[in-house]
């Protein structure tokens, strides 16, 4: 499945992408779908090597693991939320999980990402939100999460998960 055959004529090429999962399956796969449509795509294991590529490399858009070993999707997350000075501080993020309660996926937009999968992956449905993404008008290689209603209402049901 690639893109291009989801009937949409997109142009990725200006797209970074960001890819933090523990499962070597899934980075691989995410790797080899996107880089077929020119995405320039960095995938790793973990948070922390997610920090180390994040010194060199500056992605446009985040999707990551929750659950992982160490530090989860959550907490790298609010590292780069709290890092109010940097442009990363506003990636649009993309959270990927085994948890499909409705509960989880209110507390993945509240730790502030934009999207919640659930896995296995659906990667028709990821395609289509990694491009409308793409297709935003102030997307164009710069980054910026988007700011919609349901962003506004996360932000407010973050204080109650961690206070």
């Amino acid at each position: 499945m690639t893109m291009s055959s989801c009937n949409q004529s997109l142009s990725l090429e200006k797209l970074r992408l960001l890819v933090v999962d523990d499962d070597p399956d899934t980075r691989e796969i995410l790797t080899t779908l996107f880089e077929v449509e020119g995405v320039e795509i960095v995938a790793v294991a973990s948070a922390d090597e997610a920090w180390v590529k994040l010194q060199h490399f500056q992605p446009n858009l985040l999707i990551s693991d929750i659950h992982m070993p160490g530090e989860d999707g959550y907490s790298l997350l609010r590292r780069l939320r709290s890092q109010k000075l940097d442009p990363l501080s506003q990636i649009p993020a993309i959270a990927l999980t085994g948890s499909v309660r409705d509960v989880d996926r209110e507390y993945a937009l509240a730790a502030g990402f934009q999207k919640h999968l659930s896995k296995p992956i659906d990667l028709d449905e990821l395609s289509a939100i990694v491009a409308s993404f793409a297709q935003q008008p102030d997307f164009n290689g710069r980054i910026t999460a988007p700011q919609s209603a349901e962003m506004q209402k996360s932000a407010e049901m973050e204080s109650k998960f961690y206070l």
